[in-house]
């Protein structure tokens, strides 16, 4: 049995032991899953505590760089990224991206000259803008720090950092902000004026599973997508990694959907 552990500021309300635990049975595994929440100043001992007692465990917000001294070292997205979400033997995985990217494909969602306005240049969203603009996307990116879009653009390429926000016409916004859990739970990032002038609000957020980004969208009869899917994905991807087995988008997929089911008879 696998142990395992995710850790943040507060993952009190995460769901991920209950998705990595149900991923695992499905793929033949099973996993003890400890959600840990720890302020800054406490986060450099309990990751070297992690690194010598679990098999493995997730990074979330807002210690997706801060575990990076702690590794050996980063592979795939993560080197890219430059963040970290997933630990495995010290080595740093990133699967955010791809799990926000199937998330879109099961969906529906068409990426390839599509302008998408991303706001928040953190962790999740340095993966997701890197991501689409890979895809051919027209990436806009917003962050309350304008400096910190600038270094991601300069670093990535083909994003277009915006100095201040202004409505105009997207076909998608993404909030990889933060803003709308926890404590600013009821605050949306950005209000109807934006909102009103697209096709889709797409919130990394799950919890609440309906932000008030998302509440806003949806009473101006804008299509909405909540963050649960890319949750499962980037963890079903985090899984085949601890498992050392290829990812199937397909088998992903369809676990994501047995778990909906199994959420909505519980």
């Amino acid at each position: 049995m696998l142990k395992l552990a995710v850790v943040g500021k507060d993952v009190s309300k995460s769901e991920s032991g209950k998705m990595h635990a149900f991923i695992l049975r499905g793929m033949g595994s099973d996993c003890e899953y400890e959600h840990i929440s720890v302020a800054a100043e406490k986060f450099d001992a309990l990751a070297e505590k992690l690194l010598a007692e679990k098999d493995a465990f997730n990074v979330t917000i807002p210690y997706k760089l801060s575990v990076i001294p702690h590794l050996n070292s980063l592979e795939g997205d993560a080197k890219i990224f430059g963040a970290v979400n997933t630990v495995k033997d010290r080595i740093g995985y990133n699967t955010d991206g791809a799990g926000f990217m199937l998330m879109l494909q099961n969906n529906g969602i068409e990426t390839s000259g599509r302008r998408f306005l991303v706001l928040g240049a953190g962790g999740a969203g340095r993966s997701v803008v890197k991501k689409l603009a890979d895809a051919g996307a027209r990436v806009f990116l917003y962050d309350m720090n304008v400096q910190n879009a600038e270094i991601v653009a300069k670093e990535f390429g083909n994003i277009r950092p915006l100095a201040s926000l202004q409505p105009a016409q997207y076909d998608v916004i993404v909030n990889a902000t933060g803003v709308g859990m926890h404590k600013s739970e009821g605050v949306s990032p950005v209000g109807a004026e934006f909102l009103s002038r697209c096709n889709l609000a797409c919130d990394l957020i799950y919890c609440p599973k309906k932000s008030e980004f998302l509440r806003i969208a949806e009473g101006l009869g804008k299509k909405i997508l909540n963050g649960e899917g890319m949750l499962f994905y980037q963890a079903y991807y985090a899984d085949c990694i601890y498992l050392g087995k290829d990812a199937d988008p397909e088998e992903a997929k369809t676990l994501f959907e047995r778990y909906q089911r199994e959420k909505e008879n519980a």
